[in-house]
């Protein structure tokens, strides 16, 4: 629960009460722990800290510049996968040679930003993207520093979902083929391939899966080196699981253990693009109690946050903890499905849960929220999406208001002809 705790059965972000926050912004927010975000970005930062390396921060996880400012402010690099992630990286004044750019659709006009923002290196994902950013790097007269993204086919071992190394994944170049594309790399003359990449999906529970990847990546350098090509860099991605209930996850200092010996063979700098193991438990959802029903003798509670405020458990059948703001001891217990206010029968929170019996008006908190939750917001039903607050010790700090109903149709025109 990181900085998320409970004082005389009042729940705490820091020092500060989160039912008064509440009172003052209303629900559904995302709150935020900036003490947890440090010492989260510290613990992967130090579990490798025998190697040269650099922690990118994984910003599609929990984009708020807010929150890049501080990772940036403790040396974090950034993992972007748009343009706009890039601006807010630049916006949050990341060192551009700690950026990484990933993602297997990249448009001409996001590589050419790339380019001329001259980040650290881009992460190559085909044959026609190679030569897509050879061409565009040729007509501004530059070399693009790359890295190919190689699938090395591991199992991650965790929901199909947020597997991205396996066979036949959109993701990346098949490792079979990774030899012949840096011969082709090495001959193009707007490009410098200087580093391998590679994600082999998200939230892996344990370490095997990167142990077997980072083998296969550290022999494939290896071979190229024979053909005369240095691997200056080699990114072993991210994607380190936390533990959303009581079950066994691997913690950074697991992963460092295991593959630091096997990296240190490489004698390349290396890379980490971390996301959730950095935001997820620094960042709560927090909702309110609408209704209390029942339907066919399920309990049903509707709260004002649904899947567009956190799709994770209507998309990956997520299941966060989920605990009263008020814990209220002597309060009967009932099984229920926490349900939204959307009209889509697939918005749900949880299912089939054991919680308090709550009324209206009554606070819920859905725990391990902050990586890919805000992030994965919509304005779907025409909602307001949620503000966002973050918390250092005593101090509260608004770091995104609420929609407003003129933000929804802030971009939006009605043709004169109407």
């Amino acid at each position: 629960m990181g900085d998320f705790t409970y004082k005389n059965g009042k729940l705490y972000c820091e020092e500060l009460r989160v039912q008064n926050i509440a009172e003052k912004v209303g629900t559904p927010f995302y709150l935020y722990s900036w003490n947890s975000l440090i010492q989260n970005y510290k613990a992967i930062d130090e579990a490798f800290g025998d190697l040269d390396h650099l922690v990118c921060f994984s910003v599609k996880a929990c984009s708020n510049v807010a929150i890049l400012k501080i990772l940036a402010g403790e040396g974090a690099g950034a993992d972007v996968v748009s343009g706009g992630e890039l601006y807010r990286a630049q916006r949050a004044e990341i060192d551009p040679q700690k950026i990484v750019f990933s993602g297997p659709g990249k448009t001409s006009e996001e590589i050419e930003q790339a380019i001329m923002q001259d980040i650290l290196m881009l992460n190559v994902e085909s044959s026609e993207e190679l030569m897509l950013v050879n061409e565009i790097a040729q007509q501004k007269g530059v070399k693009a520093r790359i890295a190919l993204r190689v699938n090395p086919e591991v199992e991650a071992e965790t929901h199909p979902y947020m597997t991205t190394g396996v066979k036949g994944s959109k993701f990346g170049i098949p490792i079979s083929q990774a030899m012949a594309e840096y011969e082709v790399a090495q001959k193009l003359p707007g490009v410098e391939p200087i580093g391998i990449h590679q994600h082999i999906g998200s939230q892996i529970v344990k370490t095997a899966p990167f142990e077997e990847s980072v083998e296969k990546l550290t022999n494939l350098a290896k071979s190229l080196a024979a053909l005369e090509i240095e691997i200056k860099y080699l990114n072993i991605g991210g994607g380190f699981g936390i533990p959303y209930d009581d079950s066994e996850v691997a913690s950074p200092e697991d992963y460092g253990r295991a593959l630091t010996p096997i990296l240190k063979e490489s004698g390349a700098f290396i890379v980490i693009e971390a996301g959730r193991a950095i935001a997820g438990n620094a960042g709560i959802l927090v909702t309110s109690v609408l209704y209390n029903k029942q339907s066919d003798e399920r309990n049903i509670m509707v709260v004002d946050a649904g899947m567009s405020d956190i799709l994770r458990p209507t998309l990956y059948h997520a299941e966060h903890k989920i605990a009263p703001v008020l814990n209220q001891e002597d309060a009967p217990s009932v099984k229920a499905d926490i349900v939204g206010p959307l009209c889509e029968a697939g918005d749900f929170i949880a299912i089939d849960r054991a919680v308090p019996r709550l009324k209206k008006d009554d606070l819920l908190a859905v725990f391990d929220a902050g990586a890919y939750g805000f992030s994965m917001s919509s304005n779907y039903n025409s909602r307001l999406r949620p503000p966002e607050v973050l918390v250092s010790g005593r101090k509260a700090y608004l770091i995104r208001r609420r929609d407003t109903f003129e933000d929804l149709v802030r971009n939006e025109a009605i043709p004169k002809d109407l």
